[in-house]
C-alpha cells in the first residue's frame, strides 16, 4: 500500500518517501443506518478529481508545488467493523511512525475512529474539530457501540472532555444534545465560531474530521443521510481557510455516497473540499 499507484487523486502522485502527507481510502459502509454506498467514494473521487485543477484560487496554492502521496484503498473484511478499524489503525500508525500525516477518505464516519486512535497515541494532547450534520454521540446504535452514529462518542472515550469541537450539528436524539453540553463544544447549525476556536487551538495538535453531509442536500445530495439546513459551499470554504492556523496532524473526509447523485456534482464538491483541506495542511 505504500508503493506508487497508477490511479491517484489529482496532484497526489508523488513518492511516499518524499511526501509529508499520505492520503488513503477507507471504502467501508458496514454500519450505515440508512442508505449505504459510501464504500464507492474513494474510487469515484480519484476518477472525478481530474475534472479539477491542482490550483486553488481560494488559498492561492497549487498541489503541484507540494508532495502528497496517495496510498490507495485499504482492503477490509466485509461486515466486520472492528477488523476494519484495526486495519485503519495499523496503516495510520505506520504513516505516523514515518513522521508523516495521515489523511483518510471514507467511507462512512466510523472509519475516523481508527485513524484518530493512532494519531492520539502519538499526540496525547490531540483535539478534534468535527464538521457534520449529525452529533454522532450516541453511546450505541441499536446495541452496537462501534457505529457511524456513535463514532464521536467512541472518540470521546479516547480523548475525554474539552477535546472535541463540533460544528454544523442539526440532527441527533435529545440525549446526544444534552450529553454534549457537559462533554463537547457544540455549535448547532453553523460554523460561526470556528474562527474563534481555531485561534484557541493553534498551539495544540488537531485532527480534522469532515462529514460531507454538513453541506446542504440542495448542493450535496450524494450522501446516505441528507439533512436539510446545511452549509453552502462558500461557507465551508470560508471555514476550511481557518485550518491554516492549525497544527493539523491528521484528518479525514467521509460520507460521500456518489451513486445518489448521478449528476456527479456531489463528487466534484467532495473532491474540491479534499483539495482545499490538503492545501491548508501543506
Amino acid at each position: 500500500m505504500r508503493n506508487k499507484n497508477i490511479s491517484t487523486f489529482i496532484g497526489f502522485d508523488n513518492e511516499y518517501h518524499e511526501s509529508k502527507i499520505v492520503v488513503f481510502g477507507a471504502p467501508f459502509d458496514g454500519t450505515t443506518s440508512f442508505r449505504p454506498g459510501t464504500r464507492f467514494a474513494p474510487e469515484v473521487m480519484r476518477r472525478e478529481s481530474y475534472g479539477l485543477e491542482t490550483y486553488s484560487p481560494y488559498l492561492e496554492k497549487d498541489l503541484e508545488n507540494y508532495n502528497v502521496f496517495d496510498g490507495g484503498d485499504l482492503e477490509f473484511s466485509f461486515g466486520n467493523p472492528k477488523s476494519t478499524l484495526e486495519s485503519i489503525y495499523k496503516y495510520a500508525e505506520k504513516i505516523l511512525k514515518d513522521d508523516k500525516v495521515p489523511f483518510m477518505v471514507g467511507g462512512e464516519h466510523l472509519v475516523s475512529y481508527g485513524t484518530i486512535k493512532a494519531v492520539h497515541e502519538k499526540y496525547p494532547d490531540l483535539h478534534v474539530i468535527h464538521l457534520d450534520a449529525h452529533a454522532d454521540l450516541r453511546d450505541d446504535y441499536m446495541g452496537e457501540k462501534f457505529s457511524h452514529a456513535s463514532v464521536l462518542r467512541r472518540c470521546w472515550d479516547l480523548l475525554g472532555d474539552g477535546k472535541i469541537y463540533q460544528f454544523g450539528i442539526r440532527s441527533g436524539n435529545k440525549e446526544e444534545f444534552l450529553w454534549a453540553k457537559d462533554h463537547t463544544y457544540m455549535e448547532k447549525f453553523g460554523i460561526d465560531t470556528l474562527a474563534e476556536i481555531t485561534e484557541k487551538l493553534k498551539d495544540v495538535p488537531v485532527y480534522i474530521t469532515i462529514d460531507l453531509d454538513i453541506l446542504d442536500p440542495s448542493i450535496f445530495s450524494g450522501t446516505g443521510t441528507p439533512e436539510p439546513g446545511g452549509l453552502t459551499f462558500t461557507e465551508i470554504i470560508k471555514g476550511i481557510k481557518e485550518f491554516e492556523k492549525l497544527n493539523v496532524v491528521g484528518g479525514d473526509i467521509v460520507e460521500l455516497s456518489p451513486n445518489y447523485d448521478t449528476s456527479g456534482a456531489s463528487t466534484a464538491t467532495a473532491c474540491k473540499v479534499l483539495r482545499e483541506v490538503i492545501l491548508t495542511m501543506v
